[in-house]
């Protein structure tokens, strides 16, 4: 049976670091919309566009998970109900879903950020520390029935 790996958390929580550890892991097909939108849009901050991309990589996801080949999902699941709807979505293809949590704190995230805009990776962009705190303020943390 396919699986669907969801990857949660804020920007600076470790999410392509966990997204490539599966990846290696576990054969499997690791989508990221930040790489996509750095390539496509130039920057992550269209939401509109953000959008789209992440449909896209859905779309591309159900067909990986009907044939039985594993996804990586690396989109951040910010709210509850897009957690769950990936969930259902998963269930409805035959494939299970896990969701992996990735928590640290305002300060570390805030570090790791910093760091990162030093030398950005390539297919990444720098991010603010007012970007940081208004996204803080909108993230769902995930329940602990949720986590199982």
């Amino acid at each position: 049976m396919a699986t669907l790996h969801l990857i949660c958390g804020l920007p600076g929580s470790g999410k392509s670091t966990l997204a490539r550890k599966l990846e290696a892991k576990h054969p499997a097909l690791r989508l990221t919309p930040d790489e996509w939108m750095e390539r496509i849009v130039g920057n992550g901050f269209d939401e509109e566009k953000r959008k789209v991309v992440e449909e896209i990589q859905w779309e591309i996801s159900q067909q990986a998970l009907r044939l039985g080949i594993n996804v990586i999902l690396e989109s951040g699941f910010w709210t509850r109900k897009e957690r769950q709807e990936y969930r259902k979505r998963a269930n409805e293809l035959g494939a299970q879903a896990k969701l992996y949590f990735l928590d640290a704190s305002r300060d570390t995230l805030w570090q790791r950020i910093q760091k990162r805009n030093e030398s950005l990776p390539p297919h990444t962009f720098p991010i603010q520390e007012s970007d940081l705190d208004t996204w803080i303020g909108s993230f769902e943390r995930p329940t602990p029935d949720e986590l199982i």
